[in-house]
């Protein structure tokens, strides 16, 4: 169900409107009876493992660059 609530009320109320779009209702936001922007619930992002890329960094990778390729950097 879409709801359209006025941008006043949406300060008012935002902790109770946020849950209740995480609860799946849409919420159309309106300035003047206009509408202005939609609220909806995003997707729950699944979670990444650290350490996903296989291999391992060397202990020579936090050595200082040379002077030469710090001089193309710039």
């Amino acid at each position: 169900m879409t709801r359209i609530i006025n941008v006043h009320e949406a300060k008012t109320h935002l902790s109770k409107i946020l849950d209740q779009v995480r609860g799946g209702e849409e919420i159309i936001l309106a300035k003047d009876g206009r509408p202005y922007a939609k609220l909806v619930p995003m997707e729950q992002a699944d979670k990444r493992p650290l350490g996903f890329v296989p291999g391992k960094i060397s202990e020579t990778f936090f050595d200082p660059l040379p002077r030469e390729e710090l001089d193309r950097w710039q």
